[in-house]
């Protein structure tokens, strides 16, 4: 039995018509004899869905309670035991009531799927995962219900479900997707047009990018290499040179010329040691293309022309933008340069734009990271220069100028090694002085044509000329093996101290730090193995890089120990041993990376440990006063009407009894404010989020204080708000009690809400004493109670639990002074826009 297919309907907001689309789909399919089902689909009172319905064989849902309310979910196991060939499941995102199969509805598609069973369903792009602080910043709403993108990317097919922002508006108007008292509020505030057209631009790129998956998929499978230009991506050449800014810029604005442009900037390393380029200078670089919208990609290859283009053609690009070579004009005798080859090499499908800039022809400098090594390319050179020179230069003196004379031939030869020398090293050089000096002794020493020498003073010239052109080559080969050596030491010193610099100021996580590793040794795969002890296993602490990381150090090609039982393992190459002493220098860094990681975690351990004693030295103090005051005044009252020697009249035995119920009522607020504080603190409240009135809530948040001591200015206008509204009344409930006990006798507190934005506010304002700013924080800490708060009216917990549920349902809590004197405490809650009705007495997101 295989998985099932996963097909998904994206919308760009709710209303476009996703449902419509999967029960219209759901009608061809059971035309065709496929048996489809209806898993869960919310009509949300649309007519026109409704009407879709009909005709389709839909699965009981499972009936649950929770507080009070009885919810319904999709019954995952009546599906698997009816088997359909299709089910329909509506709004992947949903989160399940507590108590269901699983947290998730996408959870429970997943079984569904690897039951076989192949599923149609619907989600909103607000509802990805990893576009939820896009979609707070466009809409300022917080999609509380996501789903992992992965969910949706392995869907085998995603259609897009696309509607103009004036179409959507114009449906909404109709009344064809919310009721008509909410249709007002909606347009104003989450569906304006500025808001849809944002979200219809995020559903459109995140289609296209996962069509440009597909697109790559297919054009590796069939090995396609010819560049299709679906849409314009920009690969810019880098060289680790100060002109890379300016190529980034330049590919960036042309990138912006077309709809959905793509830049790709990309390094090629050469695989002969450290990166020939200035790691910090690529580091800035790296940054700017990522905060420009770009990617930044590192690939190794001895020849820079043929690596560029096939990465070009690899990713489908249809344009590369390179610079005019910083190389001086006697430079190009060497070859054309890198930007003159890609232009020639790239073909007619691929547009390459050469970009002059300030550094264009000034010279490229040390090879800031080379090796002491000499390239293949230069020792190839350097024996060209030194065996085929002396032939050709043989040639042209016996065929141009024969009577030169001895002395200038020695000088020419003389030359030609100094020459092999500055190219290729001392080897080539010698081989030039053994070639130069036969040649000399054959072609122009007399007598000519023989390998004898009849003047003596001919032959002193020629054991001069030897022994002068070993001396230079020797002396130039070594200034050129000190000269890179120099610029080893240059490259490697700037290495560490951008490393060291990064490390030490809390810049550099360890999987960044591990990716430097991997680039600037042109590594496949960097892992920092750690263990125990000598004898247990090795577990990978962190990793970079494409290939798998390595499980032991003995399987790397690198293998660095760090300390006892930690080691960093590369694998890609062997190092030479030059480049293992900057490799060490990584590795203790690393260590540190990790010391500083766990000594954090300890700090932050000991924190929650050290606030949990504090607040269990607050709690028993709390319990040896503010708990046993009602419960001396309960016990006394008790013992009074238990008593036998007083005879009590009707009005003492009732006063003794509303001392209980009092004394009781005030320990249940007690217990009830150390019971809330413990869950916040446990992060154990879990809110149900429903569309409520505000004007609905408040009144009965204030049961526990005089009727004559609060004022409310409610407008019935208001919008509805997505909050959990038990968790909203016992917010409410411990502001206005908390204003009640310090507002002043006949002094009433005003509780008012008003519509701001996308949010509306509740204000709770007193004309108390009033609370300095420097102590507006404090006043939100467990066990606080500021000022002259007299003993036995509370542990100080109602205002820190205010706050925590505040948080909880999406809101925030704040202090302000009341203008005239007192405090004004401000709740913002999140309006209800978006969250469409479930049932007519119970809006959708109360299901979640």
């Amino acid at each position: 039995m295989g998985r099932g297919k996963l097909r998904i309907y994206l919308g760009a907001a709710p209303g476009v018509g996703k449902t419509y689309a999967m029960l219209s789909e759901a009608h061809r399919r059971i035309e065709r004899g496929t048996d489809c089902v209806v898993a869960f689909v919310e009509h949300h009172n649309r007519t026109r869905t409704e009407v879709m319905l009909h005709g389709l064989d839909q699965i009981q849902r499972r009936e649950i309670e929770y507080r009070d309310t009885v919810f319904t979910e999709m019954d995952v196991d009546a599906v698997l035991e009816r088997r359909p060939a299709v089910a329909l499941v509506d709004e992947l995102a949903h989160t399940n009531v507590p108590g269901s199969r699983n947290t998730k509805r996408w959870q429970d598609v997943e079984e569904l799927l690897q039951a076989g069973i192949d599923v149609v369903s619907t989600v909103n792009i607000q509802h990805l995962e990893s576009l939820g602080d896009v979609v707070e910043s466009i809409t300022g709403v917080r999609q509380r219900e996501t789903v992992p993108d992965e969910v949706v990317r392995r869907a085998d097919q995603i259609e897009l479900v696309d509607m103009s922002p004036q179409a959507l508006r114009r449906r909404m108007a109709h009344g064809n997707v919310y009721k008509p008292d909410k249709v007002d509020a909606a347009l104003s505030n989450y569906f304006r047009p500025g808001n849809l057209t944002a979200l219809r631009e995020l559903a459109l790129l995140w289609t296209a990018d996962r069509v440009d998956e597909y697109l790559q998929e297919y054009r590796t499978e069939h090995r396609v290499s010819k560049i299709w230009g679906s849409r314009e991506r920009i690969v810019v050449g880098l060289t680790g040179g100060p002109e890379g800014r300016t190529l980034i810029r330049r590919a960036v604005r042309l990138a912006e010329k077309g709809a959905g442009g793509e830049v790709l900037a990309v390094y090629v390393a050469r695989s002969d040691g450290l990166s020939a380029a200035s790691p910090k200078e690529l580091a800035a670089q790296r940054t700017l293309v990522e905060d420009l919208g770009g990617t930044f990609h590192h690939v190794i290859g001895d020849n820079v022309p043929s690596a560029l283009l096939d990465f070009a053609r690899g990713v489908n690009a249809t344009q590369i933008v390179l610079g005019v070579s910083r190389r001086r004009t006697w430079q190009y005798a060497f070859g054309p340069g890198v930007s003159a080859t890609v232009a020639r090499e790239s073909g007619p499908d691929l547009d390459v734009h050469i970009v002059t800039h300030g550094e264009a022809a000034k010279g490229r400098g040390l090879p800031v990271a080379r090796g002491a090594r000499l390239g293949r390319a230069r020792i190839i050179w350097g024996w060209l220069v030194g065996v085929v020179g002396p032939v050709l230069l043989t040639l042209l003196l016996n065929g141009v100028a024969p009577e030169v004379g001895l002395a200038n031939d020695m000088l020419l030869f003389l030359t030609l090694t100094v020459a092999a020398a500055l190219i290729g090293g001392l080897l080539p050089a010698l081989g030039s002085v053994a070639i130069g000096s036969l040649l000399l002794n054959y072609y122009f020493t007399p007598p000519l044509h023989e390998f004898t020498i009849a003047d003596p003073k001919n032959i002193v010239a020629i054991v001069i000329f030897v022994g002068v052109a070993v001396s230079v080559a020797s002396v130039v080969d070594l200034a050129a093996r000190r000269t890179h050596q120099a610029a080893r030491l240059r490259a490697e010193s700037e290495i560490l101290s951008f490393l060291a610099g990064n490390v030490l100021r809390g810049e550099t996580s360890l999987e960044s730090l591990l990716e430097q590793v991997r680039e600037i040794f042109n590594m496949e795969s960097v892992a920092l193995l750690e263990r125990e002890s000598d004898v247990d296993p090795w577990t990978c602490t962190g990793s970079a890089g494409t290939a798998r990381p390595l499980a032991r150090p003995e399987d790397a090609d690198v293998d660095m120990p760090v300390g006892d039982h930690m080691a960093l393992a590369l694998s890609g190459r062997v190092l030479p041993a030059e480049d293992r002493r900057v490799l060490a220098a990584f590795a203790a860094q690393a260590a540190v990376v990790i010391d500083r990681r766990r000594l954090v975690g300890e700090a932050e351990h000991a924190r929650e440990l050290a606030e949990g004693n504090r607040i269990r030295t607050a709690l028993l103090a709390a319990v040896s006063h503010d708990l046993r005051t009602p419960l001396a005044g309960i016990k006394a009252a008790v013992s009074s009407l238990r008593s036998d020697d007083v005879e009590w009249s009707e009005a003492d035995h009732a006063e003794l009894l509303a001392g209980i119920e009092a004394g009781a009522d005030r320990l249940d607020h007690l217990v009830g404010n150390l019971l809330d504080m413990s869950r916040l603190q446990t992060g154990t409240v879990t809110p149900i989020i429903r569309e409520i009135y505000v004007d609905e809530v408040v009144p009965m948040a204030l049961g526990g204080v005089p009727e004559d001591s609060v004022v409310l200015d409610i407008p019935e206008n208001l919008p509805m708000v997505a909050v959990d509204p038990g968790l909203l009344e016992r917010t409410v409930a411990n502001i206005v009690e908390n204003a009640v006990k310090y507002a002043p006798e006949g002094e009433p507190v005003v509780v008012s809400a008003s519509a701001i934005a996308d949010r509306v506010e509740v204000r709770v304002t007193d004309r108390g004493p009033g609370v300095p700013d420097e102590a507006k924080g404090r006043i939100f800490a467990p066990f606080q109670r500021y000022g002259d708060a007299p003993r036995g009216t509370g542990v100080g917990l109602g205002l820190a639990v205010a706050r925590g549920f505040a948080e909880a349902i999406g809101g925030t809590l704040t202090a302000e002074d009341t203008p005239g004197g007192g405090m004004t405490m401000v709740l913002t809650l999140p309006a209800a826009v978006g969250h469409p009705s479930a049932h007519p007495d119970l809006p959708a997101a109360a299901t979640s």
